[in-house]
């Protein structure tokens, strides 16, 4: 560990810094405090048991079941695309002579360092691992989710009280897996964020700050947001 550390400069060390901090601070603002409520996943969520109310009252399941298979295809898509992304970083970490040779052409002052370089590729690797397991974690949850639906009574099995509870225990598992979901995309973003450090750790500075404010306005400032909150 001590010397991962050694390869890096001050300002690599703050920016890295900074930017695990960002994220966790971004991460407990938005799910864990009440301005979770107002953000647009918040706002979801609440459709999210809405839907699964109106399905318990409906004896055709189908539309439900439609709208899963889709929420499921999307989160397999991210998946395959995280699986890929890890895949092209160890491809990068065994072309670090023709990396090096493109940092020279570059028309920056940047000093090459070949250890510094395959940590930068190290750490890029890790929020994809953790974005695919996020994502994969979403997939099966969306799938008990599933079965969850199948399990909610028909109107002429229960009462009106009994299918609203069933319906909302489906409602909360997926809204645990949207929020698994949420982060594993969360993650990809950060990791364009992350991206600026291949330039430099003022601009890797630059670019998490940017990648905040675009999701801090998606979150509460967007068109989307707007409509969910009955502001349009």
């Amino acid at each position: 560990m001590a010397e991962i550390f050694n390869t890096m400069s001050s300002g690599d060390l703050l920016a890295i810094s900074l930017f695990l901090i960002v994220w966790l601070l971004f991460e407990i603002i938005i799910d864990h405090t009440g301005l979770r409520n107002s953000s647009l996943s918040g706002l979801m969520a609440h459709k999210r048991r809405e839907w699964m109310l109106v399905l318990a009252e409906r004896d055709l399941r189908m539309i439900g079941t439609s709208i899963l298979a889709g929420l499921q295809q999307g989160t397999a898509f991210f998946a395959s695309s995280t699986i890929l992304a890890i895949g092209g970083c160890f491809a990068l970490l065994g072309s670090t002579d023709l990396v090096s040779g493109l940092y020279a052409d570059l028309p920056v002052n940047t000093e090459f360092s070949r250890a510094l370089f395959e940590v930068k590729v190290l750490g890029l690797t890790m929020i994809f691992v953790y974005s695919f397991f996020k994502f994969g974690w979403a997939f099966r949850l969306f799938n008990y989710c599933s079965i969850m639906i199948g399990a909610v009574l028909q109107t002429n099995e229960a009462t009106s009280e009994i299918r609203r509870a069933q319906a909302l225990q489906a409602g909360e598992m997926n809204i645990i897996a949207s929020a698994h979901f949420t982060a594993g995309l969360r993650a990809i973003f950060f990791a364009l964020g992350y991206l600026g450090w291949f330039v430099g750790p003022y601009v890797f500075i630059a670019t998490t700050g940017f990648i905040v404010l675009v999701l801090v306005r998606r979150q509460y400032f967007s068109r989307a947001q707007k409509i969910l909150a009955g502001k349009l």
